[in-house]
């Protein structure tokens, strides 16, 4: 059981490329995907974002752990927040306990700062789920979320939420009205092409600005693995 435990967290490490291994073209591709979301906010400020998928299995905690890592190393102060509060991954990714949190702050058991973890990441600190709730959506869409949000929004350059599957709850869609954008992630051979459009779809409908979408899990044969588009 230990073994399987320590495989476990260490797949789990994998994600943070960008880390381990800066100078790689997958961490390249990372770097292309925060200056292309760079561009599409020249005009408009963007300074909260979330990530999300259609569905589950198709990268989007992957992709956020390291987009905040790729944002970190280039000198912004940067904050993830885990607000997946059906199944978070942050602490995991970041070897972290998951005591305190989101669920903590937003229930009133902890302020922000008490909630606020530093990675051995430089730049970069971390807000875990905290203690799984039973109405994650409830507390979503609290007047103390949107108070998190401005609170955090004066500690830090970029705030990066990362949120469930936006076809699966309605959290993303709550989520993303109080934040300055929304990126939408999809796996090649894995998300299927309407329920890509749906997720679109779904966040239009609640007037979310969609940043575009990242294409990752391409075969490496095709080209390189990680791909940005912007949204029309």
């Amino acid at each position: 059981m230990a073994r399987k435990k320590n495989q476990s967290r260490t797949s789990k490490m994998r994600y943070l490329i960008t880390k381990l291994s800066p100078k790689s073209p997958i961490s390249e591709q990372y770097r292309t995907i925060r200056t292309n979301l760079q561009f599409s906010a020249v005009d408009d400020d963007l300074q909260t974002m979330l990530v999300t998928s259609a569905g589950p299995g198709e990268g989007k905690s992957m992709t956020t752990a390291n987009l905040a890592v790729v944002y970190a190393q280039q000198g912004m102060s940067v904050l993830l927040v885990d607000a997946d509060m059906r199944k978070p991954t942050v602490h995991y990714t970041f070897r972290l306990d998951n005591l305190m949190g989101l669920s903590n702050v937003l229930v009133g058991d902890s302020t922000l700062e008490e909630a606020i973890t530093p990675s051995d990441v430089d730049n970069l600190d971390l807000i875990s789920c905290g203690p799984i709730p039973p109405n994650p959506s409830e507390l979503l869409s609290s007047r103390k979320m949107e108070r998190m949000i401005e609170e955090a929004k004066n500690l830090y350059d970029l705030i990066i939420f990362d949120t469930p599957p936006v076809l699966a709850v309605a959290d993303s869609q709550i989520l993303s009205n109080m934040v300055d954008g929304s990126l939408l992630v999809v796996r090649s051979k894995h998300t299927d092409q309407e329920a890509a459009q749906k997720a679109i779809e779904s966040l239009q409908a609640v007037n979310a600005r969609v940043l575009g979408t990242v294409l990752n899990d391409r075969e490496k044969k095709e080209a390189n693995y990680y791909y940005y588009y912007g949204a029309n």
